[in-house]
């Protein structure tokens, strides 16, 4: 018996163990999926709200709560200065037969994302949708939706897109074949910055509609982009005009689409092993401790509670962080476009002075001009002098 009870001990402190490890992983190496996600649909960029807004496109992601992809809507987000945006992708993982999503990240340069053509200045290999010059961000008008009443910052340039396809994955069957290039290798090496709170957000609200789902929408989802993170309905809410491609549902079930992590893994084997050394048990064993086969369960059970709550407790500190990063740099924006106004009031004022100085310095040589002549018109007033009378008064008769 006490042989028995501490098998079990060690078996449950080998699990939470295990469960420990396998949290981490779950979050290093991120989602994975049996069957690759939909096309990547046809739908129009949203107008720029204002200056230092950032696109970041639209992308299938995956929730194992409903074991469907959905969409997350492409929208604006105010960018970190000096930072770009590449996207996540969905890769072909050969080792272990599935697809694996790589998250996105903030830093100096557009690295690898999967050679996919999102769209709006991501044509499958970096960004020509604008670019950086100083703290002001500047657009490219010929693949941007900008309004130049709003944003100044603008430049045109052509931009050939050779990859036409819709496919949102890389490898597998039927994915993008592309793999990252030297310069692509080296940005990895790079300072980047995880997604903002913002943007985090913005995928927790996507996966609380239901119409985004492709199940429901069927690659064609009624929100295809937004012109805030968040912001699911009004008049900035684009609809996609049609899917990437014709829409195919899955062939294999729910359960089998999704693919154990290596904490599921680790669960799944420690479980087997407890219900086998639950079998060796001589019979009157299992009759008389039921209950104690039973709690080594509810333990787990009770872990896996504890670890969820935990977990979401990280992700909502994380969001309180990010949000509040978010906020100190909304406000350094504001700051920054304050001093610009400052200075754009400041430069009509000092030309003002500059033209008035200009003109008074035009007008001077013309008042000496018109001074001039004053002492010539005094002359011509002055009475003319009398003649001399002294010939005529001097003269004799005689004379």
């Amino acid at each position: 018996m006490n042989t028995n009870r501490s098998m079990r001990w060690l078996i449950f402190g080998i699990l939470m163990f295990s469960l420990s490890a396998a949290s981490f992983a779950q979050i290093t190496v991120g989602v994975s999926v049996r069957f690759g996600p939909p096309a990547i649909p046809i739908y129009a960029q949203t107008v720029c709200p204002g200056p230092g807004y950032f696109w970041t496109p639209g992308y299938w992601a995956w929730s194992d709560y409903d074991d469907d992809y959905y969409w997350v809507p492409g929208t604006w987000v105010l960018a970190p200065i000096g930072m770009l945006w590449t996207p996540g992708y969905w890769g072909w993982d050969d080792d272990n037969g599935y697809y694996l999503w790589r998250a996105g990240y903030w830093g100096p340069h557009v690295g690898f994302y999967g050679g996919i053509d999102y769209g709006f200045g991501y044509t499958g290999v970096g960004f020509w949708g604008g670019e950086w010059r100083g703290d002001s961000f500047f657009y490219n008008r010929s693949v941007t939706n900008i309004n130049v009443v709003n944003v100044t910052n603008v430049y045109n340039r052509t931009v050939i897109v050779n990859n036409t396809s819709r496919v949102s994955y890389n490898g597998g069957s039927g994915g993008i074949n592309a793999r990252p290039t030297w310069e692509e290798q080296r940005y990895v090496r790079e300072s980047h910055r995880a997604a903002l709170g913002d943007q985090v957000q913005h995928e927790r609200a996507a996966r609380q509609n239901r119409q985004l789902f492709a199940s429901e929408n069927h690659g064609r989802p009624a929100i295809a982009a937004t012109g805030r993170p968040g912001e699911f309905s009004g008049r900035n809410v684009v609809a996609a005009r049609q899917a990437g491609a014709p829409y195919h549902a899955p062939q294999i079930s729910p359960q089998q689409a999704r693919v154990s992590t290596a904490g599921k893994r680790i669960l799944e084997n420690n479980r087997s092993t407890i219900r086998a050394a639950d079998r060796q048990q001589p019979n009157r064993d299992v009759v008389r401790n039921t209950s104690r086969q039973q709690a080594p369960q509810q333990r787990v059970d009770l872990g896996r509670q504890q670890q969820q709550a935990r977990a979401e407790q990280r992700h909502q500190q994380q969001a309180r962080a990010e949000q509040g990063q978010q906020q100190q740099l909304r406000a350094e924006q504001r700051q920054q476009q304050q001093l610009r106004a400052e200075q754009r009031q400041q430069q009509p004022r000092a030309e003002q002075r500059q033209q008035q100085a200009a003109r008074q310095a035009q007008n001077r040589p013309q008042q000496v001009q018109r001074a001039a002549p004053a002492p010539r018109q005094q002359a011509q007033r002055q009475p003319q002098p009398e003649p001399k009378r002294g010939s005529r008064e001097g003269r004799g008769p005689g004379n």
